[in-house]
């Protein structure tokens, strides 16, 4: 994959708030179209937003990307701010193992138990044989001994009792599912509330 497609442009809506991450080429073309402007960052206290116009005219900076076109070397913005929207989209997350994880907090739903990653599995309330679905409303963390002696019974016949009962997460922000998995450090001051 190109650098221009990585995803490594955080989106701010217009009132700074992280709300996307973004490849650069999609940022550029945003500046471009005057839809967002380019910040440049060089400490908590010295940000600039520039339109397009004057960001393509930035003095060259060895700490920064750049793509080469006709016109020269144009530097990748880090983060974009929008001009006009001032939202924050939510999300749930996606429905999986590692999401159940969360939302469980690593414990056992039927014993209270912390569990490692190798003690616990995903247990279906209704099993599966009986017509239970994998969903939020019906998948707990559990520890593997628990769920292979609850084999396919529901936890009443098994002499099981929740702790709570499973439920759909609420939505959140989409700044709490933005990761700096690249390390970028012009994004930490938009992330560092979010960060767990």
């Amino acid at each position: 994959m190109s650098n221009l497609q990585r995803q490594t442009v955080l989106i701010l809506n217009k009132n700074w708030q992280a709300v996307h991450v973004k490849s650069p080429a999609e940022a550029l073309s945003m500046m471009y179209s005057d839809s967002a402007t380019g910040l440049e960052v060089k400490g908590m206290d010295d940000m600039i937003p520039y339109k397009w116009d004057d960001w393509v005219s930035l003095p060259y900076d060895n700490d920064s990307d750049y793509i080469q076109t006709v016109r020269g070397d144009i530097k990748i913005p880090k983060i974009v701010i929008l001009a006009k929207y001032n939202g924050i989209p939510h999300k749930r997350p996606k429905f999986s193992s590692s999401a159940i994880w969360n939302r469980d907090k690593g414990i056992c739903q039927y014993t209270g138990q912390k569990l490692t990653p190798n003690q616990g599995n995903i247990d279906h309330v209704i099993p599966r044989s009986r017509g239970g679905e994998s969903s939020w409303t019906n998948c707990v963390l559990v520890h593997k001994e628990v769920n292979s002696k609850k084999a396919d019974k529901t936890p009443q016949e098994a002499g099981l009792r929740l702790i709570r009962p499973p439920k759909e997460p609420k939505s959140l922000p989409t700044t709490f599912y933005i990761k700096n998995k690249h390390k970028i450090k012009e994004w930490e001051i938009f992330l560092k509330y979010h960060e767990q």
